[in-house]
Order: C-alpha cells, then structure tokens, then sequence
C-alpha cells in the first residue's frame, strides 16, 4: 500500500480550511439559515417564497419570516383575515394570494404590516362588503383580483390613496351601482387602466360620461354579462368602441346585452341600430363645433399607452409639429392640438398619427366652425331687446304706410281740402281708414263722387261734411272714394287690416 508522505519532525498535519469558510458564509447567507427563518409547517420555501396552497389551513402561519416576499395561501380555509395576522412588519412582501378559502371577512387593518404590497389575490371568495379605507395602506398595490365574490355593496373610499393602482378586477359579483366617479375626477385612481365589471348586476351606467374617458381606459372597461336598460347613449358609446377596434367591446360583442322596455329578453346592445323602439341612430366618431374666434382643443383619443410619437395633419394636408400660424396652431404636450382664434378656414376633419407599442394608429376628428360669434348672456338679452324693439317700430312703420299715405294723383296737390269741423276733431285718429277703391285703376280726385253730406263711414251720421263734387261722366266715374275728412278713430268699428 502506498503510503502518505510523512510530515516534518515537529510539524502538525495541516487541514485546508477553505471549503469549512464557504459553506459556513452559504449558510449564513441562506435565509432558512438564519434564526427565525425556519419554513413555516406544512409550507414549501424556495429562497423568499412560501407556498402554502392547499394545506388545509384555517389560519396564516406564524410566523412568518421577514424576509418573505411572496406569500402564497391559496386553496385553504382561511375564512377571516384579522389585523395580527402578521404580528410583525413584512417589509419584503410584494404579493399575497389568498383565493379560494372562504373569506368572509377583511379587518380594515389588516394590511398595516404589509405597505410594500404590489399584488394582492383575494378572489373566489365570499366577501360582501367593501368596507372604508379597506385598502388605504397599501400606496403600492397595483394589482387588486376580487372578481368570484359576493361583493354587493362598495364605499366610495375603499380604494383611497390606491395612486399606483392599474388593475382592478370586480367582475362576477352582486354589485348593483359602482362609484364610477372613480373614474371621472382622475384623481382617485389617476394610473387605472384596466377596470372589469363585468357579470354584475348593473342596470344603467352613465354612458356620457365614460365617452369622456380617455380610449385607453375606455378598452379596458368590461361591462358584459350586466342587465343594463337599453339605451341610445349606451349604443353609441359601445359602437364607437367597435368602430375603434376596443377590445372590450369587440372581444365580447355576443355579452353585451340590455332590456328592451316591455322585453323579457335580452337583445344585444349593437343591433339597437334602427330598430324600435329606440331607433337609435350611429354616432360620428369625433366631432367638435365651435365659433369664430373661439379656442378649441382637439384630442388625440389614442387606445395605447407609452406613446412613442404623434403628429397632426390639418384639412389642407399640413403636418403641425409645433407652434404654427403665428401661435395660431399649438401641439400641446399631451398630444392634444389646440386651435386659436378659429376662422371660417379652419373647419375640417383633422387626423392624429400615433405611433403605439404595438401598432399605429389614425384617428380623426372633425371640427365644424360656424360663421356667428357665441356672445354671452348680457349680449344674448340686448341682442333679443334690439330685436323686439325693431319690430315694434317695423309694425308702426307699416300702419303709418298704409293708412296715412297720402294721394298720389298729380292733380290733388293743388287742391285745398275745406277744414273740418271744430266738433269733429275729437274723433280724428293718427290710424285712418284705407280709401276703398272698387276699380284697379287710380284717378284724379276731382271725377270721384263724395258720399252724402249727412252720412259718413258705416252708415253713421256726420255733422259736417265736405260739399259734394260734380259728377264725371265716363266708365271710371263709378269709382268711390271715402271722404278724406272722415277718419275713424282707434275705437272705431272699422278693422284694420295690417
């Protein structure tokens, strides 16, 4: 046998101490190495995530180590999540999974411990209520999945300060009313990009006010599976979304059904098109009015986020990049194109380019410009006494015309008309009768026969008349005229025929 060299007088074996120093730092580097980094029982860990599915547990493990940063407790009977569930702060933790257990019931701080959290499952449930402030402590999440529960009822600060939210899944529940004003003011949820409500109980929602949306949000607001009352706003919102390629429109055009009054059916939202009842009629894509000498500003309605690029061409085929016709043409920074001081020229259909993530988009949009300035209320109210006051002074013009016009024959002009009597002057009026011709043909006054001396206008008496003319002899001497000093007053019988 061979034997090993011997040492040297007086000197020790000598043992390396390498590989004792490594696995000495793995150990204390490994985090199940560590004191109180023991897996929880009946948990499997690999570095910082605990799989706990399906362990049959009734309540969380404990405890928990620090360090964990996924934290799966799905398929379990974990049927209330209390605030001490996590004694300790988890600072690490970015996702917890607790569907499929039975959960009826959330402490509104239960969440204390866990402010880093980014992902939090708690669908397939049987929560009820969506209480307030229930999830105010986690700043961070960004994904919230409660869709399979029976939630019915959602306070409107349950997701306050959510600032980072992005998804939020609630569909296939009893909701009835959910506070979409979430989604109007901007500022609750202002990074919400994806928003299901779908198999629901919905029964009406304010289709004017989600077309205000932005398109990216509008793609992803799932509505389908709800009993919404059929309603023309309703179509025209959802038909703008088919016209835009939206997928939450267009991947589940067979779901999206509504009431019809009278209906015990269901009938699809999208074929309301003409049909009655409602009739209802398809909406343009975009389109703005405006005035001349307004400030309009037309939006770049794109359904993609991360927008690489966009520009903007006008009627006439200029592309605007920037300022343009003397500041007259601005590129906003958000995409929008602003258009000041508007001018009959400047109507048309504009067109938005945008270059997506994915793919390119057009969109246009549609500006009408009417040739009147919109004045305000002062100016409406003295525009409409001008008016009133002309056609008063219009309708006196006409009666002074018609019935203080004098004679238009030549040879009355030097004729002198006997004054009327002293006593007859109270029944002279401004307003006086037209002279009753019977002919078509004018004739001097002189060869018009005068009426009786003692009789005037409707057969009353007249006590001082004008002395009879001579007859004229002729076809035209038929014609009678009234007398000219006989004017009926404004009390009179005679009408007047304006």
């Amino acid at each position: 046998p061979v034997m090993p060299p011997s040492c040297p007088p007086g000197e020790a074996m000598r043992v390396p101490m390498w590989p004792l120093s490594l696995l000495l730092a793995l150990s204390l580097l490994s985090p199940w190495g560590s004191a109180g980094g023991s897996c929880p029982p009946r948990c499997v860990c690999a570095s910082n995530l605990l799989s706990c599915s399906q362990a049959n547990l009734s309540a969380v493990p404990a405890p928990l180590p620090r360090f964990t940063a996924v934290l799966d407790l799905s398929h379990n009977n974990v049927t209330r999540l209390r605030a001490d569930w996590a004694p300790a702060r988890l600072p690490h933790l970015h996702a917890l999974l607790l569907s499929h257990n039975g959960l009826a019931f959330v402490s509104t701080e239960a969440f204390t411990h866990v402010p880093r959290l980014r992902h939090l499952d708690l669908s397939s449930n049987r929560l009820r209520t969506l209480d307030e402030n229930l999830f105010s402590d986690l700043g961070e999440l960004e994904v919230l999945l409660l869709y399979n529960n029976e939630i019915s009822t959602v306070d409107r600060t349950a997701f306050e300060n959510l600032g980072r939210l992005r998804k939020l899944y609630l569909g296939q529940n009893r909701i009835a009313r959910f506070p979409l004003e979430l989604l109007r003011e901007g500022t609750r949820l202002p990074q919400l990009a994806l928003l299901d409500l779908s198999a629901n109980r919905l029964r009406a929602v304010p289709a004017g006010e989600l077309q205000a949306l932005p398109a990216w949000l509008r793609d992803r607001l799932y509505l389908h599976n709800n009993p919404l009352a059929c309603d023309c706003l309703l179509f025209q919102l959802l038909d703008r979304g088919r016209r835009r390629h939206l997928s939450a429109v267009e991947d589940f055009q067979d779901e999206l059904r509504c009431f019809l009054p009278g209906a015990s059916a269901l009938v699809k939202i999208l074929d309301l098109a003409g049909k009655q009842p409602l009739n209802c009629s398809k909406a343009r894509e975009a389109v703005l009015e405006a005035h001349l000498g307004d400030t309009v500003t037309l939006g770049c309605d794109s359904r993609w986020q991360g927008v690489r690029s966009r520009h903007w061409v006008t009627p006439g085929g200029e592309r605007v990049l920037g300022d343009g016709g003397n500041g007259s043409v601005v590129l906003l920074a958000n995409g929008s194109l602003q258009l000041r001081a508007l001018r009959p020229e400047d109507g048309g259909t504009y067109s938005c380019w945008v270059a997506g993530p994915l793919l390119n988009e057009t969109l246009y949009v549609e500006l009408l410009v009417h040739n009147f300035t919109l004045h305000g209320p002062h100016d409406t109210l003295n525009t409409a006494y001008t008016t009133l006051v002309g056609c008063i002074l219009s309708v006196v013009l006409v009666l002074i015309y018609l019935y203080l016009t004098p004679c238009r024959c030549c040879c009355c002009r030097g004729t002198e008309k006997p004054p009327a009597p002293r006593d007859d002057s109270i029944n002279s009026s401004v307003l006086s009768t037209t002279p009753n011709h019977a002919g078509g043909t004018g004739e001097p006054c002189g060869s018009h026969i005068a009426s009786s001396a003692g009789t005037g206008q409707n057969g009353r008496f007249k006590g001082g008349g004008t002395p009879p003319l001579p007859a004229r002899q002729g076809p035209k001497a038929q014609r009678k005229v009234s007398d000219p000093d006989s004017v009926s007053s404004v009390f009179s019988d005679t009408p007047i025929v304006v």
